[in-house]
């Protein structure tokens, strides 16, 4: 577990551990559904976003996907470098 993920660890045991994986799952779309939200507002498509917004919210799907991988023992870095070199090989293999 790297050390951010070791922070999202304290963190959940202080506030009285992780929640059920589908509560998870449900916390994370709930997050995503914020990300979406402040992407149309700084689109134009809805009010008005800023920056800052989009970031903290970001944050929380970060942070709500590092819940998930911690309760399953997953490196999100190395899930990520996988899923970056998924991409290389499909997308740019030509």
């Amino acid at each position: 577990m790297n050390e951010l993920q070791k922070r999202v660890d304290r963190l959940i045991s202080e506030l009285g551990g992780y929640w059920s994986p589908f509560e998870m799952l449900a916390a994370l779309a709930e997050e995503l559904g914020e990300v979406s939200r402040e992407l149309l507002k700084l689109e134009g498509v809805k009010g008005e976003g800023n920056l800052e917004k989009l970031e903290e919210e970001i944050g929380d799907l970060i942070f709500a996907t590092a819940c998930i991988a911690n309760y399953y023992e997953i490196d999100i870095f190395r899930a990520l470098e996988k899923s970056i070199e998924k991409y290389r090989k499909r997308d740019l293999a030509g």
